[in-house]
């Protein structure tokens, strides 16, 4: 098993009066060629967006873009017509394929917005521009991870143009347990969103992450207030 480890203080950071984001790859104005993407996923953004504010309308081509709210209510908006709210436990997927516009912007004027936006490099160009979103809280089992996104419509959760897995990991007490890989020439990347969780030998905090490649299952023990994001992603 091969690791590489992205304290939470080692992040890209901005902020911009109106958005305040973490950036755990290169983004924007962060550049550091040893931290460009692992595997297919390109982009882990730790965002927080002021009261009434927002990302105005801006395009997207070929990259399939997550987005899921941590506290606060994220309103969007996009050239397919769709339009809505996306809450603390939801989960939206756009494959932007051929190319699409959207805006998301902070439906409140009186909190923060917080929220996690994924890219992920898609498997297949230049598809159909397509939106699901779905409330992760049926489909989270407590004390477990639970799959939340994979490459399969059939699947419970979201599904997206990749051999991708996330699963969602909500702890109320301490558990140990060991996932199993759905691919195993795929490597896993952990994000700790609040408490922490040792994976082997390594015990990570609120928003560090750990990249694992050559191991086709991973033992784990989460502490009691943890919520884990596991994101199973090809390499290749």
């Amino acid at each position: 098993m091969k690791t590489i480890y992205h304290k939470a203080d080692s992040r890209g950071h901005a902020n911009h009066g109106w958005l305040d984001t973490y950036h755990t790859f290169s983004f924007g104005n962060y550049y550091d060629p040893e931290r460009m993407h692992f595997g297919m996923l390109r982009v882990l953004n730790d965002d927080t967006v002021a009261p009434g504010m927002g990302f105005s309308k801006h395009p997207h081509d070929n990259m399939e873009i997550i987005s899921i709210p941590i506290s606060g209510d994220l309103e969007h908006e996009d050239s397919m017509g769709n339009k809505g709210i996306i809450r603390e436990g939801d989960i939206q997927v756009m494959s932007a394929g051929k190319g699409i516009f959207h805006s998301e912007k902070n439906k409140n004027r009186d909190r923060e917005v917080k929220f996690l936006q994924i890219w992920i490099f898609p498997d297949k160009h230049n598809v159909e521009p397509r939106y699901d979103q779905i409330s992760m809280k049926d489909h989270v089992n407590i004390n477990e991870f639970s799959l939340v996104l994979s490459p399969n419509p059939d699947d419970q959760g979201v599904w997206i143009h990749q051999k991708a897995y996330f699963s969602m990991g909500s702890f109320d007490r301490s558990s140990e347990d060991e996932y199993n890989l759905y691919e195993p020439r795929n490597g896993v990347y952990l994000f700790v969103i609040e408490g922490k969780i040792k994976a082997g030998d390594i015990e990570l905090n609120r928003r560090d992450g750990l990249g694992i490649t050559e191991a086709n299952s991973i033992r784990y023990t989460a502490a009691t207030g943890s919520k884990v994001l596991l994101m199973e992603i090809p390499m290749g």
